[in-house]
């Protein structure tokens, strides 16, 4: 009979073992995975949970395992940066969890966009509330990850860290990706290619601007940088500095889709025509690429597998498994209109 119907409240382990007709230990042996029980002793106690509707108590096996089955996603961002239109992030987020979810461990989602959180977050890792960390949009020499790794915390992170300590990461083919982008440009004809790089304090903005820095050189045409910061605002301000500064360019390489939809949007204003008078081509390929106007010819990343890379390979050190210092994910160009 359920317990529920009983009215005799919870079942415990005391409940389990006298069914099962085993002692308490037993139970706890068998609750929390042990390989030492005969397996007619394990079937009996499984039994008995099932016909009692037995839910281990999370805190009490964690004592026993030294296990929280918990993981802790951390974006190293403001919350409005987080929230925002920036779907990188949620994708990045979804992967994760999937994985998290398929591994029956939950995800705890921390903001770490100060050092006051830097140190909050640090502080909660290394008590033992989560099993492993996830660092992802990192920014300059951040310290976090190579602290949490000498702390003994398990920690992977979404993108090449630049600071200290050797911690495992998941990245994509940034300056390759941006390098295909620009050849391509290259190969249709344009003449005077400009860029809106990424933010200088991340690998990923780093990266695709020598991407492009690489495929300009390599043609003999002159680069045309300015800066942004992966937001669309950004990316509009940008494109019209370009415009003062070159108004004949032909062509754009933006370092992401965001900012590639700001660039759009700047150009549409000035009454540029895309692709006849400047040709644009992004990096991400969010969904929102599909819907720009017109539709953005982009680098493809596979935001959702690096979730899910991300997870397996934290869950792997958690379980004091070796794992591939870095993990290098392909990208490939998504040809669309504006390019």
């Amino acid at each position: 009979m359920a317990v529920g119907a009983t009215g005799r409240g919870r079942p415990t382990l005391e409940r389990v073992a006298a069914l099962a007709g085993v002692s308490r230990a037993t139970v706890s042996r068998v609750v929390n995975g042990s390989l030492s029980v005969s397996p007619h002793i394990r079937d009996a106690v499984q039994s008995a949970i099932a016909e009692l509707g037995y839910v281990p108590n999370q805190a009490a096996r964690s004592l026993v395992t030294q296990r929280t089955d918990s993981v802790a996603l951390v974006l190293p961002e403001s919350a409005t940066r987080v929230f925002s239109d920036d779907v990188f992030f949620a994708n990045v987020t979804w992967g994760v969890s999937q994985e998290l979810e398929a591994a029956g461990k939950q995800l705890v989602l921390m903001m770490g966009g100060s050092s006051a959180s830097h140190d909050r977050i640090e502080r909660y890792a290394v008590s033992g509330h989560v099993d492993g960390v996830i660092v992802a949009s990192l920014h300059g020499a951040d310290p976090l990850p190579g602290t949490l790794t000498r702390l003994g915390m398990p920690v992977v992170c979404s993108g090449r860290p630049s600071g200290p300590g050797d911690v495992a990461y998941v990245d994509v083919e940034n300056a390759l990706g941006a390098e295909r982008a620009v050849r391509h440009l290259i190969d249709a004809g344009r003449q005077r290619i400009a860029t809106i790089a990424g933010p200088s304090d991340m690998v990923a903005g780093v990266d695709r601007l020598a991407g492009y820095r690489t495929a300009i050189r390599a043609s003999d045409r002159r680069a045309l940088v300015a800066a942004g910061d992966f937001t669309r605002e950004s990316g509009g301000a940008a494109m019209l500095q370009l415009l003062s500064e070159d108004p004949g360019l032909d062509a754009v390489f933006v370092a992401s889709d965001l900012m590639a939809d700001g660039a759009l949007r700047a150009l549409r204003a000035q009454g540029r025509r895309v692709p006849d008078d400047v040709a644009v081509v992004g990096f991400d390929d969010v969904q929102l690429a599909r819907y720009t106007d017109p539709p953005l010819t982009t680098v493809h990343q596979p935001t959702f597998d690096i979730g899910r890379t991300l997870a397996r390979q934290v869950l792997r050190l958690a379980d004091g498994e070796q794992v591939e210092p870095a993990l290098i994910l392909p990208t490939e160009l998504v040809l669309r209109q504006s390019a």
